[in-house]
């Protein structure tokens, strides 16, 4: 455990971003993994639109990177409009 004042308040920062980061990404995975279950195209647009801002929003934040951030956005459109091909 931290002693000095400084080392306590970087501490209690780290814990909260910590926790914020955790949540962005929860929320970009959670988001992608809802758009590639999508069964309709509009539902599927609909789905990738919200994966699109989640990430875009996680890597502004820079809880990940802006390239990571594309490749996965561009994986997701790649396995969802196979997927909607085939059905």
């Amino acid at each position: 455990m931290p002693i000095k004042a400084n080392a306590k308040k970087a501490l209690r920062q780290a814990i909260k971003r910590t926790a914020w980061n955790k949540t962005r990404k929860d929320a970009f995975r959670g988001a992608i993994k809802d758009a590639k279950k999508a069964t309709g195209l509009e539902e599927a647009k609909k789905l990738i639109q919200t994966a699109q801002k989640a990430l875009d929003k996680a890597a502004k934040r820079g809880v990940i990177k802006k390239n990571t951030a594309a490749r996965k956005l561009s994986r997701l459109m790649k396995s969802v409009n196979g997927g909607l091909a085939k059905k």
